[in-house]
């Protein structure tokens, strides 16, 4: 953490806070990219409630933050608070997942968006957690260091999940998702594997969100409506269904695309910046409707290039 806390002093002498903002929501959404990806992409499910799992990772972590403060200092917080956030929404997902995993297609997309309308609307009418007014003060960091951290546990997620989709366990995923009466009667236990799926993916989304309540300082429950969880799909589809790597790429492109064509509305007057976000989707969708990268991951283009030399 002092490393990281040194990294974060010097590159904050060369970035200003605008550019800072940027590169923690590209982290945030790398995190929320590449951990529904473990159930869109390689398990073949469809989950349409990824910003509920955000949701209770955040204000858990703000509850916690507001109320119990183990070190002086915000950042040696930031591990313990993202952990327990992350746990909180596992188990909400384990309570999502159990009923809700039996069923396939859109089916199981309309009870996780459901779900996701449910924490909402329960977080608008909980006076302890600020109802519609959200919570404000949350204890934490403002600084580069907050956005260091967010790449800290993006790359962490990133690593573990290929880990994990590359073991024994996460060929099981694979199979579920290419045919799950075939896994069946291979003597897969489909409903475990894909709730152990679902239960992991909703524990990096909590991740998420307690990252996310550190840095901005405040919570509100608008924060997390349906078109997150839109926006999260939208960045697992654009990157590759299936990839880790077009999971990353999805996100930065997602998040980039709009602040990047910000300079029109200076230049015509008109906003049209949300237009041209919403045509460059459709064109990719069109001409590339598999994902920029496909299933593909990086290690192919490396292969690719070896085998050329």
């Amino acid at each position: 953490m002092h490393v990281l806390t040194v990294v974060a002093t010097l590159a904050d002498l060369g970035l200003n806070a605008y550019l800072q903002q940027i590169l923690f929501y590209i982290a945030i959404n790398i995190i929320l990219a590449a951990s529904l990806n473990l159930v869109n992409g390689f398990c073949g499910q469809f989950s349409l409630g990824h910003a509920g799992f955000m949701a209770v990772g955040a204000y858990t972590s703000a509850l916690l933050s507001l109320n119990f403060q183990p070190f002086s200092q915000p950042h040696f917080a930031f591990p313990i608070y993202a952990v327990f956030g992350g746990l909180c929404a596992a188990v909400a997902g384990f309570m999502v997942g159990m009923p809700s995993l039996r069923l396939r297609g859109d089916y199981l997309a309309i009870v996780t968006l459901g779900f996701g309308e449910i924490i909402r609307v329960t977080l608008l009418n909980l006076d302890i957690v600020g109802g519609a007014r959200g919570l404000y003060g949350i204890p934490g960091a403002t600084d580069f260091a907050a956005c260091v951290h967010a790449f800290f546990w993006a790359g962490a997620t990133v690593l573990l999940l290929w880990r994990l989709v590359h073991s024994s366990y996460g060929r099981a995923f694979m199979s579920v998702r290419e045919d799950e009466i075939a896994s069946q009667c291979m003597g897969i236990n489909t409903t475990r594997v894909k709730v152990a799926a679902f239960v992991i993916s909703s524990f990096f989304a909590g991740t998420a969100g307690a990252i996310f309540a550190q840095t901005t300082n405040s919570l509100n429950p608008a924060s997390f409506q349906f078109l997150k969880s839109v926006d999260v799909v939208i960045m697992v589809v654009l990157g590759g269904m299936g990839s880790l790597t077009g999971s990353v790429v999805g996100a930065i492109l997602v998040t980039i695309l709009p602040e990047a064509l910000r300079p029109l509305q200076e230049w015509t007057g008109v906003d049209l910046r949300m237009v041209i976000y919403s045509l460059t989707l459709i064109l990719l969708m069109i001409l590339r409707p598999e994902g920029l990268l496909g299933s593909k991951e990086w290690t192919w283009f490396w292969r690719k290039r070896a085998a050329r030399s």
